[in-house]
This record gives structure tokens, sequence and C-alpha cells, in this order.
């Protein structure tokens, strides 16, 4: 069983002080309102308080800060670009952590076209990534809403999805190597680009994924690919789950591992977006239960793969998959296409009232999945409306019910607990995950700890008591000791 909670204790004073010394004058935050944007989470309404973000610009401030934290027993909160949706970048409501933001650590330290890497510091921008590589015509395939504005040490540390995880893997599958300030302030170097290293355990796997209670992620070596420069994109109108599992089973066997991105999307997503997000059209005139936005990339002259992909969709429709389609006929219709599924998070937040479900099952069970949830729900609440999307290509759904219309939303809130336990029974029965790409931090925490075996739990907390025997790091996020 896990220990009690610990008690919180302000922070002294001189510590505060030592810390600042620390991060040099323009190192840190102290004002309160400029603390406060770090305090609060972008959605979900995960708030905290601290008296202190700290901003080191070098890994040895980083080592410096995590130290005098480490001697004087001070919780650190890791913060990257502050987009998650778990809780796991905020503080506390008691004043008893620091925050240590990765913002200025921005350098890109190097790029290897040979060996198909790039060398980052922990605060680059995700899309200042792809751009870099496609400056070298390479691609970084990692992709999704928040890459505007989401860093790579948080993508790393959360083991960040997005929408190419079906043909290029998630983060994990994209990181060669990791610098790391370990809980007592000391400096691991693992920035090796190699793909083979069979010289013992593969301590990177450690970091990713952690969510910042193992260590600070202060650099990565990241896997480069070829850019590819034949792209097409479709969107596609379905009567149901059941055409879509077939359809991504007959897109494989046509097309291969060229297929980069399988999303699929419920109608009432689609209204969702429309009602609550001016600029976007619906692609298709008909109306339709579920679309699939599905995109093929390979090498080749532009157009290579149209009249392939044409082929495999027609081929679809004459087999019943597909009930109707518009293939991107330029790239801004195809950008056009992405901008509405990137906008799904924000056109909830407009609905309101939505209870999100990040899970994954085998796509072979992805059908039961819909079934049994939507009539589990629907029998408990009746008029509850049914929304989902996701990259069902890996297995990946978003299942975010919203509000029946003649309730309010803070009844809906209050039966939060019941509608999750509803939703991850199922997905436990299935042999799924209840957090597919976004975590655990605080949101899934105790969900966690009743599906995994005692078994696995006493695993998770041996590691963490061995590299942070303090319990400095996050303490309280994806795991509790």
């Amino acid at each position: 069983m896990p220990a009690p909670a610990r008690a919180a204790k302000p922070i002294p004073p001189e510590t505060l002080a030592r810390l600042k010394a620390a991060a040099g004058p323009a190192g840190f935050l102290d004002d309160p309102a400029d603390i406060a944007p770090h305090c609060v989470s972008w959605r979900d309404d995960w708030q905290g308080v601290t008296p202190l973000v700290l901003r080191p610009a070098t890994t040895a401030e980083v080592s410096r800060i995590v130290a005098i934290c480490a001697e004087t027993g001070t919780p650190i909160v890791p913060q990257g670009g502050n987009t998650g949706v778990t809780g796991a970048g905020q503080p506390h409501a008691d004043g008893s952590e620091v925050i240590l933001s990765t913002s200025r650590l921005k350098r890109v330290r190097a790029i290897d076209t040979d060996n198909d890497t790039v060398t980052v510091e922990a605060g680059v921008v995700l899309a200042d990534i792809q751009r870099t590589a496609a400056e070298h015509d390479r691609l970084f395939p990692l992709s999704l809403g928040a890459e505007g504005s989401c860093q790579i040490g948080g993508n790393i540390s959360t083991n960040a999805g997005g929408n190419q995880v079906l043909r290029y893997g998630n983060t994990r599958s994209l990181v060669l190597g990791l610098e790391v300030v370990l809980a007592d302030g000391q400096i691991w170097d693992g920035l090796r680009g190699l793909r083979k290293d069979n010289t013992g355990y593969d301590m990177k796997q450690l970091f990713i994924g952690a969510e910042g209670t193992l260590g600070i992620i202060t650099a990565a070596v990241l896997r480069l690919l070829p850019r590819p420069s034949a792209i097409e994109t479709a969107w596609l109108g379905i009567a149901s789950p059941e055409k879509a599992v077939a359809l991504l089973g007959h897109m494989k066997r046509s097309l291969g591992e060229q297929i980069s991105a399988f999303e699929l999307m419920r109608r009432q997503i689609i209204d969702f977006l429309l009602a609550g997000m001016p600029g976007h059209e619906d692609p298709l005139q008909v109306r339709h239960p579920w679309y699939v936005l599905v995109e093929v990339g390979g090498q080749g002259a532009p157009g290579a793969l149209a009249e392939p992909f044409a082929a495999a969709l027609t081929e679809a429709m004459e087999a019943g998959l597909v009930d109707d389609a518009v293939i991107a006929s330029s790239l801004a219709q195809a950008k056009r296409f992405w901008k509405m599924r990137e906008d799904f998070a924000q056109a909830q937040q407009a609905a309101g009232g939505i209870l999100s479900h990040d899970v994954s099952v085998p796509v072979s069970r992805i059908v039961e999945f819909l079934g049994r949830a939507d009539a589990a729900l629907l029998e408990a609440y009746p008029g509850i409306r049914l929304n989902a999307f996701g990259h069902v290509g890996d297995g990946n759904l978003h299942y975010n019910p919203a509000r029946p219309l003649d309730w309010e939303h803070a009844r809906f809130r209050a039966e939060k607990a019941n509608i999750n336990r509803i939703v991850h029974d199922i997905i436990a029965s299935l042999g799924g995950s209840i957090s597919a790409e976004h975590g655990i931090g605080r949101q899934r925490l105790e969900e966690n700890e009743r599906y995994k075996s005692p078994v696995e739990l006493a695993l998770i907390r041996s590691i963490k008591r061995s590299l942070d025997p303090k319990n400095i790091m996050n303490p309280g996020k994806a795991i509790r000791i």
C-alpha cells in the first residue's frame, strides 16, 4: 500500500534565495502575476500554488537547482509547455513545491543528416523541431494538436502519441538518447545516437513516460526519417466502426506501411466543431454517422500515390466499406482536413459538459468496446451524447461523452466517477489501457492503482524509491509511494 501523503511544509526563505541565486537573475519568477500562468492547466481546471518558478537556461543550472532541492527536501514540479491534461505539470495547492520550467532550454545542439538524428534541448517547441527537420529534407513525425506550444521534454516525459503513431510509433520509438538531471542533481549523459546498444539496461526508457517523477530531461537525441515527397489525404463518410476497422485492414493490404494516419470520428464531434469553432466547413455534403481521415505518404514524385490511393478507395466503396469520399486536391485542402481534427479539443471546450477518456484496446476489440460502452452509458444516462474520435489505427480512442442537453453541467460532473468506472471497467475487461497517450498525472492516479496488478505497482514504486529516495521529483503524480 502507498504511504500516507507527505506533510507539506512551507519552503524556507533561505532555500528560495539559494534557488534564485542558482538560476541567475533572469532564471526565476516570483511575482504572483508572472507565476499564475504556470499554476493552471490550459484545460480541465488543474490549479496549484507555488512561491517560485525557476527557468534555468543550461543543464548545469538545472543540476545546481536540483542539488539544492535534494539537500533541503524541496519538491520540484518539472514543466514544459504546460499543455498536459492530467494535472502532472501543475503544483499542488499547498505551496510547498517549486516549478522548474524548461522553457529556456531551447537550443538545437546538433543535426546529423548522415545518422538521421537531431539533438535538442528539452524546451524546444515541437513545431520548431519539425521545421528544423524539414529544412534538412527530413521528417520528425511526432504530430499533435498542441505542437505549436508543447515542448519536446514534455512530449518525452509523457510519451506523447499523436496522429502518426500507426506508421512511426509514439515518442518512445523516436528517442535514441537522453540527458537527464537525476533527483540528487547528478547529470546522466545518455546522448548517444545509436540504434543498437546492447550493453545493459536501456536507462532512457525509464524516463520516457515517467512524467518527471524520476528526473528532469534536459536534452534528447531524436530519430529523423526521410521526408515523404508523395502524400495523399482523404475524408471519408462511413456507416459504423465495424466498417472502419475493415477499411483499415483493406488499406493496409493495398498500401502497406505507406498509411501514416487513420483517424476515426463520430458525427457528434463534427457537430461540436461546426457549432463552436467558426471557419470550418463540413467536407461532405451528406451527413454520415462516422468519418475516417486517412493519409498515406511515401517517396517519389508528388502525385505518385494518387492512382494507387484512389484505386484502394474505389475498391473499398465497391465493397461497401465507404459510403462517401473526398480526396484532397491540394495541400491547402489537406491542411483544412487536419485543422478540423486538431481543433477537436477546443470544440469540446466550447460545447461544455464533456468527460474525457483517453483509452486504448487492441484494434480487434475497438468495435466491441464502442458497442459495450455506448450501451452501458445510454442505459445509465438516457440522453447522454456519445462522442468519440481517435487514432483507431493504433487502437487509441478519445471516448468523451457529453452531458444530456437537459442537464446542468454541475449535475453531469457529479457523475464523473461513475461514468469513469463504467468506461474503464470495460476497457480493463478487454485488456486495454485507461491512458493511451495522456499519462496518469493526478487525474488517473487512483484509477491506475485500481487496474494495475499489485506486482506491477510494487515494481514501479521500487524504481521510484531507488531513483528518487526523498520523493522530491513531481510527488503525488503518476505513482504514490
